[in-house]
C-alpha cells in the first residue's frame, strides 16, 4: 500500500452516516520514493473518515486506482491523525485555528516547558497547564478541549481498528454513538449491536477476551432470548429455556445458578424484566404494557351511537348487494363504538364491510374530499395488502410503516407518543400479521380519541415478529367482537372458502378430493411433483394464464420441491427468452421482465417485505463511475436497486406461504409433500388455500395434506397481553 501524508482541502461529498467522503487531498510527505510524484500534489481521496475537518494534518494508506470519469483517486485503507511531535510544528499547531485560547506566543512559552512531548502532557494531565506562568483558567480549559477535540476520533478509530472493527463499521459506529463511545468500546461492545451484527461483534470480543467474560455471558443470554422470539414469535421465556438454547447456540457450559445469577443482573440493568417466573426482554414486556395502557384510553372515551339500519339499506341499493346480519352488525359496531374487531376468513366480505364503515363515516361527518384524508386512514402491515383496500374504498391505503413515517436507518417512527397523527378513523386490515412492536407503535401515535377498527382473520398465520396481536385481542373478551361466519358462494360448485373452513375446523368433508369449478387435487408422487407443476403451468399459459395472475407457494426454501428449485425451473417457463439485460447475483440471474419479490421495508421508496414486482430494465451507468442498476417496477411504482440491494429481493414465481400473507392470487398451485416435514402444518395450509380468489391445484400426496390439517405445530405462542388486558381493564 502506499502511505501519503498531507490535510484536506476540500470535501466533495459526504456521508454523515458513515463518514465517507470524496475530497481533495494535498500531499506533504511521501514515504516512498517511487510515490514521489505525488509530493505537493493535490489528489482526490476516497474513504470513511470520522469527523475529520479541513486542514486536519492526517497521514493515509491505500491505493491509487483509475477512475472511469474522475481519473486518479486514491481510495483510502487505514489513515490517522497526525499529532506533531517536532517543536516548531507544535507551535505551529498550537497557535493554529484548531486550538482555542492560544497565540504564537503562549505557543512558544508552553512548548519551551513541555517540549516534544507538549501534546501528550496536555492530554493525560488536565493539570498540567498550571505550569504555564501568566495563563488564565479559561484559556488552560480552552487549549486542553480543543486538543482533546482534535485528537479524539483519532484515538477512537485506533480502539475500533485495534478491536479489530474495519473502518466502515467505524464510520458507523462512531456516527451512531458519538456522545458515550469510549464507555461502550471500554465496558461493553456488544452496546454496538444496533449498529453491528451480533456475531461480528461476538467474533471481535473473543479475539480479545476469555469466551467466559461475564459481559459476553449476558450478551449472549439476551442474543438467546432473541432467536427463541424470532423461531417461536414468544414475548416471554421460561428460564429453562433461555439457558438451553444459551449453551446449545454458545457452547457456555456454565452452572445454572450462574446464569440465574447473570439474568438477575440483567434485570436491574433493564435489559430484561422478570416477573412472576416468566422472563422477558425489555422492549417485548414495554410493548404489551403500552398496548395495554393505550387501548385502555381509545376505550374509555365516550362515543356518540347512531342507529345505522336505514343507511345501510341505502348503501345496499347503491352497490346492489345485500349484507347478512354479521355484516350489519360489524358495520354497526365499527361505528358505535372505540374499538371493533372484526375477524373472517376468506369469502365472507371483510372488504366490503371495510367499504361500508368509510361510506357511512363519510356521510355521517359530512367530510370534504380534503378532510376524508385527513380524518380517515386506511392502514395495512403490507404494500399489497393496502393497495387491496384502496382499489375496495377507492380511498388511499397506507401501509402502517409509511403511515408513522419509519426511518429504516435508525429503525425508528417520526409519528410516535410525542407527534400524533390526528385522523378519527383508523381501519386496520390483516391484523393477525401485526407484531405486539408494531401495534405498540401504532397506538402511540394516534390518539386517544380516536375510532380503531381492527379487521383480520384470526385462524391465519400469526406475524413474523414475536407476539399473537388479533388472537389475544379476541380471547381477552374485552372488546366488541363481530366473528364473519357466511360464506358467499362463487358458483353452485365452488370450493375454495368452504375448504378453508374445514381445514380451520378440522373437518374435511367427504369431497375434497373431488374435482371442483375452482378446486383440484391432483396426486402426485413427490419427485413428479415439478414435472406436473412445469405441464401445468404450459397448459396454462396456452389458455392465456402469465405470472401476473398465477401464483406457486410452498412452505420452505430447500429441497426439490422447496422454493428456490422451482423458481429455477418457473424463470425458464415465464421468462424463457436469452437477454442481454441480465444481471447475476450470487448463484441468481435476473433478467428483464422477471417476477420478483420484496424482502424487506423501504419506506423511503414505498416498496415493503411481500410487494411483488417485474425488472422492467437492467442498465449500466458509466458516470460518475460505472456500475449496475436494476429498476424494477411496483405496480407502476419504479424502485432502482443497484447490485449490493439484491440481497433485498428474490424470484417471485415461487413464493413462500408466510410472505403471501396480505395478498390474494387469482390462480394458486400448492405443492403437497411429506418432504415439508413440520412445515406443512394447519394454519400455513389454512393461509396458502385462503389466498386464492379463483382456482386452487393442490398437488402431491393426500396423505400429507391430511396430516397436515392435524398438526398444530406453530400455533401456541407465549404471551401475556391477554391477561394483561384483563388486569388493567378489570382493575383500574
Amino acid at each position: 500500500m502506499t502511505k501519503l501524508k498531507g490535510s484536506i482541502k476540500k470535501i466533495i461529498y459526504q456521508n454523515d452516516d458513515n463518514g465517507y467522503l470524496v475530497g481533495l487531498f494535498r500531499v506533504s510527505k511521501v514515504y516512498d520514493d517511487i510515490d514521489k510524484e505525488w509530493l505537493k500534489k493535490t489528489i482526490t481521496i476516497t474513504g470513511s473518515l470520522l469527523d475529520i475537518k479541513l486542514e486536519t494534518p492526517i497521514e493515509i494508506e491505500g491505493n491509487f486506482i483509475d477512475h472511469e470519469r474522475f481519473g486518479k483517486q486514491f481510495q483510502i485503507k487505514e489513515y490517522k491523525v497526525i499529532i506533531p511531535e517536532e517543536n516548531d510544528d507544535i507551535i505551529e499547531f498550537l497557535s493554529s485555528s484548531f486550538v482555542k485560547g492560544c497565540g504564537k506566543k503562549t505557543a512558544e512559552k508552553i512548548v519551551s516547558v513541555f517540549g516534544a512531548r507538549t501534546i501528550e502532557r496536555i492530554k493525560e494531565d488536565e493539570k498540567a497547564l498550571d505550569e504555564i506562568e501568566g495563563l488564565g483558567l479559561k484559556n488552560k480549559i480552552k487549549i486542553r478541549e480543543s486538543i482533546l477535540n482534535y485528537s479524539k476520533s483519532s484515538d477512537i478509530l485506533l480502539k475500533l481498528k485495534n478491536l479489530g472493527f474495519s473502518i466502515e463499521e467505524a464510520g458507523r459506529i462512531y456516527t451512531k454513538h458519538k456522545g458515550n463511545i469510549l464507555d461502550v468500546i471500554d465496558n461493553n461492545i456488544y452496546l454496538l449491536n444496533d449498529v453491528v451484527d451480533f456475531n461480528r461483534l461476538d467474533n471481535i470480543f473473543l479475539n480479545n477476551y476469555d469466551r467466559y467474560d461475564k459481559r459476553r455471558v449476558k450478551a449472549c443470554i439476551i442474543e438467546s432470548m432473541k432467536t427463541i422470539s424470532l423461531n417461536t414469535g414468544d414475548i416471554y421465556y421460561d428460564l429453562s429455556d433461555v439457558y438451553s438454547i444459551l449453551v446449545k447456540l454458545f457452547n457456555l457450559n456454565i452452572e445454572f445458578e450462574l446464569f440465574e445469577e447473570y439474568i438477575n443482573e440483567l434485570a436491574k440493568e433493564l435489559f430484561v424484566v422478570i416477573d412472576e417466573n416468566k422472563c422477558y426482554l425489555q422492549n417485548n414486556y414495554e410493548d404489551e404494557v403500552v398496548i395495554s395502557e393505550l387501548l385502555k384510553k381509545i376505550q374509555d372515551k365516550k362515543i356518540k351511537t347512531t342507529d345505522y339500519q336505514e343507511r345501510i339499506k341505502e348503501i345496499e341499493k347503491k352497490l346492489n348487494i345485500t349484507y347478512n346480519d354479521d355484516q350489519i352488525k360489524a358495520i354497526s359496531t365499527a361505528l358505535n363504538n372505540n374499538i371493533t374487531i372484526i375477524s373472517g376468513g376468506p369469502g365472507t366480505g371483510k372488504t366490503t364491510i371495510i367499504n361500508a364503515i368509510v361510506r357511512l363515516f363519510i356521510e355521517n361527518n359530512r367530510l370534504s374530499p380534503i378532510e376524508i384524508t385527513e380524518q380517515i386512514a386506511l392502514l395495512a402491515p403490507t404494500g399489497r395488502a393496502s393497495k387491496k383496500m384502496s382499489m375496495a374504498t377507492s380511498m388511499p391505503a397506507s401501509t402502517i410503516h409509511r403511515y408513522l413515517k419509519w426511518n429504516k436507518d435508525t429503525d425508528d417512527f417520526m409519528i410516535n407518543e410525542n407527534n400524533k397523527n390526528f385522523q378519527k378513523l383508523i381501519i386496520v386490515d390483516e391484523v393477525s400479521m401485526i407484531d405486539n412492536s408494531l401495534f405498540a407503535a401504532l397506538l402511540k401515535g394516534i390518539h386517544s380519541y380516536v375510532q380503531l377498527v381492527l379487521v383480520g382473520d384470526a385462524f391465519q398465520l400469526p406475524s413474523v415478529g414475536p407476539g399473537n396481536i388479533l388472537s389475544d385481542l379476541i380471547n381477552g373478551d374485552l372488546f366488541n367482537y363481530v366473528p364473519l361466519n357466511y360464506i358467499y358462494r362463487q358458483s353452485e360448485n365452488s370450493y375454495i372458502p368452504y375448504l378453508a373452513k374445514e381445514i380451520k375446523n378440522k373437518d374435511l368433508a367427504e369431497e375434497w378430493l373431488n374435482k371442483h369449478d375452482d378446486y383440484n387435487f391432483i396426486i402426485t408422487e413427490n419427485k413428479d411433483i415439478p414435472m406436473t407443476i412445469k405441464k401445468i403451468i404450459e397448459e396454462g399459459i396456452k389458455k392465456g394464464f402469465d405470472e401476473n395472475n398465477l401464483q406457486i407457494l410452498a412452505p420452505m426454501y430447500r429441497g426439490d420441491n422447496g422454493i428456490d428449485n422451482l423458481n429455477r425451473m418457473l424463470c425458464k417457463l415465464f421468462n424463457p427468452s436469452p437477454n442481454e439485460k441480465q444481471i447475476t447475483y450470487g448463484d441468481i440471474e435476473y433478467k428483464v421482465n422477471d417476477k420478483v419479490l420484496q424482502l424487506i421495508n423501504d419506506a423511503d421508496n414505498n416498496v415493503f417485505n411481500g410487494d411483488i414486482g417485474f425488472i422492467s430494465d437492467i442498465i449500466t451507468i458509466k458516470k460518475p463511475y460505472r456500475k449496475d442498476v436494476v429498476i424494477i417496477d411496483f405496480d407502476g411504482n419504479l424502485v432502482r436497486y443497484e447490485k449490493k440491494d439484491l440481497k433485498n429481493i428474490r424470484h417471485a414465481y415461487a413464493m413462500s406461504i408466510h410472505k403471501s400473507q396480505g395478498s390474494e392470487f387469482d390462480h394458486i398451485i400448492m405443492p403437497i409433500t411429506f418432504h415439508y416435514g413440520n412445515m406443512l402444518y394447519n394454519k400455513i395450509l389454512y393461509t396458502g388455500v385462503s389466498r386464492a380468489k379463483k382456482s386452487l391445484i393442490l398437488i402431491g400426496d393426500p396423505n400429507a395434506f391430511y396430516r397436515g390439517i392435524f398438526n398444530d405445530y406453530g400455533n401456541l405462542r407465549k404471551t401475556t397481553l391477554r391477561e394483561r388486558l384483563l388486569e388493567i381493564f378489570l382493575h383500574n
